[in-house]
């Protein structure tokens, strides 16, 4: 029986030594996806700001500019892209609008973005825009991959329509998390005007065509992301945008369109940390407790194994030496 038993455990023990493996490097890999029909709302502000009043076509310091930045699942398009692409993917439409410290409108630029539900991965198919405008995407844009690791990658930056390194910059300590810093500077770049623009009497698609003057724009990008899930817990840029030449400022070189330090709310800032603490242990039980796990319990099932093993091969007492078995009456 004891021979028996510990064949058994063997089988057991060999059952789940391959088991973890396949746990950590086959199924989290298939598991672990965005899902599909995620909203997340983030506001950002900068205080104090410069901000272009396009009445008088002066700069002005503000109080504060307000960035409101939405992202939506579009289930729809998403289930539509996955029939033609063969692969799990997520359809983000995201809207990032910009109000002066009167509530008033400033700019609003809509994207869509489609992307790989594992990897993260851009999916190049029709839709994939910003601002109207068709674009390719390469590289990353709003979240990081699971199991992010310690390098550089291509971020994908919607004002430019181009993507560009960020680099990572070291491990820091944020909300108790252990976080990878993030750096992406944009130089200064002519980019195209918002489609929705608060200046009066003047079509914005065509503005740089009636006057000549042209937009250009300059960031300095940081993000803290937790590496288990990818996810940015606080995120910030030194964000500069100037108006140059043409009729439009009648005579002046350039003129500050927008300049400040944006910054995410606090409290957005205490409730995205609180869904990613959550969050990472649904990824930690895929990558590592449950890998681990299991493989220990192997290990101890191949250790009793063993035990049984060596106590039924231990020798038996002679005969004689025996102690007499008893018999009922």
């Amino acid at each position: 029986m004891r021979r028996r038993a510990s064949l058994v455990l063997v089988a057991l023990a060999v059952f789940f030594a391959a088991l973890s493996p396949l746990l950590r490097w086959y199924a989290f890999p298939r598991l672990a996806k965005i899902p599909p029909g995620q909203y997340q709302e983030m506001v950002l502000e900068a205080k104090p700001a410069t901000l272009l009043d396009y009445g008088s076509l002066t700069a002005k310091e503000v109080e504060k500019v307000t960035i409101v930045q939405t992202l939506k699942g579009n289930v729809e398009e998403s289930e539509k892209i996955e029939r033609s692409a063969g692969r799990d993917v997520v359809v983000w439409d995201s809207l990032s609008y910009v109000q002066g410290p009167d509530g008033k409108m400033v700019s609003q630029i809509p994207e869509r973005y489609i992307f790989d539900a594992h990897s993260q991965a851009p999916v190049h198919a029709t839709g994939e825009t910003v601002d109207g405008d068709a674009v390719r995407r390469e590289g990353i844009e709003f979240k990081w991959p699971f199991l992010t690791e310690k390098r550089d990658y291509q971020y994908f930056d919607a004002q430019a329509r181009t993507s560009a390194p960020i680099h990572y910059m070291g491990t820091q300590k944020f909300r108790g998390l252990d976080v990878y810093y993030f750096e992406q500077t944009i130089p200064w770049t002519k980019v195209p005007y918002p489609k929705k623009m608060p200046i009066p009497g003047i079509d914005a698609t065509t503005l740089e065509k009636q006057t000549g003057t042209t937009r250009w724009y300059t960031t300095k990008r940081m993000f803290w992301v937790d590496p288990v899930t990818g996810a940015p817990v606080n995120g910030e840029e030194i964000h500069r945008e100037e108006l140059r030449g043409g009729t439009l400022l009648g005579g002046r070189d350039k003129v500050t369109a927008f300049a400040g330090h944006v910054k995410m709310r606090p409290d957005y800032i205490d409730s995205t940390v609180e869904l990613v603490k959550s969050q990472r242990q649904l990824v930690l039980l895929m990558t590592s407790y449950l890998p681990w796990g299991v493989f220990v319990l192997g290990g101890s099932l191949l250790g009793l194994a063993l035990v049984l093993e060596a106590r039924s091969r231990r020798p038996r007492a002679p005969a004689d030496e025996r102690e007499p078995e008893t018999v009922p009456a």
